[in-house]
């Protein structure tokens, strides 16, 4: 322990972004990135997530790094399964089968992993609520930012919203099923698909995702726009790369 200690005094504050959104100071809000931390080869070098095959060691100093660096108790590390189960941080356990996590305590972290799959961070603006989804496309059109709203127990007019690194509206290729899934929902989903051949569209996740806030009456929607499958550098991508890590996009209510 003390060499792991050691190491990670000795190191550089990981890189991550803060969201860029009006919200509450005591509103903290973040994705990491994937520099920073001590994982190799296609884990390189900050993956947070332990379902990948990086080695647990690793992944254990990457998580330390980032709550030291940030100066934040560890976050509850849900098992996600493209589902909308929502869990509460203050009763949850680690590796709990669920797709977003609320809190509306201080100082506890909600906390979701993406490697293209699209982040969404939530608060309200008295800043005494805070939520994080994970949603790919069978989360969006199963509901998971419906549920994840729900759990809140917050007008929705109070609720802003940050959407956090995904795969780009230029790379997101799906099939007709997926096209056919949001549209028998909403034909306006439709606006969110570029069709490339007979079978086959460019999905735009941040558009399908605001148009599902907008029909909660959620207008207070921010971020969207960065590509996790183009930007390698910065982050993972699982639909480019197969085996690689994962980021996570982190919201909590600061006591300080």
């Amino acid at each position: 322990m003390k060499k792991i200690i050691s190491n990670l005094e000795s190191r550089k504050k990981p890189d991550v972004l803060w969201a860029d959104w009006p919200a509450p100071k005591a509103i903290k809000a973040l994705t990491t990135t994937r520099v920073g931390g001590v994982s190799q080869g296609a884990y390189s070098s900050l993956n947070l997530a332990d379902h990948v095959d990086d080695t647990l060691e690793h992944v254990t100093q990457n998580r330390q790094i980032i709550s030291q660096s940030l100066n934040i108790q560890e976050p509850v590390w849900l098992k996600q399964v493209h589902g909308v189960q929502v869990v509460d941080a203050a009763t949850a356990l680690h590796h709990a089968e669920a797709d977003a996590i609320f809190s509306n305590q201080n100082n506890q972290v909600c906390a979701v992993l993406t490697a293209d799959c699209l982040p969404l961070l939530f608060c309200n603006q008295t800043a005494s609520k805070v939520a994080a989804a994970h949603a790919g496309w069978r989360g969006l059109a199963d509901g998971v930012i419906e549920q994840t709203v729900d759990s809140m127990q917050e007008r929705p007019e109070n609720i802003m919203v940050w959407l956090g690194p995904a795969i780009g509206a230029k790379c997101f290729e799906v099939g007709q099923d997926v096209y056919d899934t949001f549209v028998s929902q909403t034909a306006e989903s439709a606006l969110a698909f570029t069709k490339t051949d007979a079978e086959h569209y460019l999905a735009d996740i941040y558009q399908l995702a605001r148009l599902r806030l907008k029909h909660l009456g959620i207008d207070k929607v921010y971020g969207g726009g960065l590509c996790t499958y183009t930007d390698e550098e910065r982050f993972y991508s699982f639909r480019k790369n197969k085996i690689t890590g994962r980021m996570s996009s982190m919201i909590w209510i600061s006591s300080e």
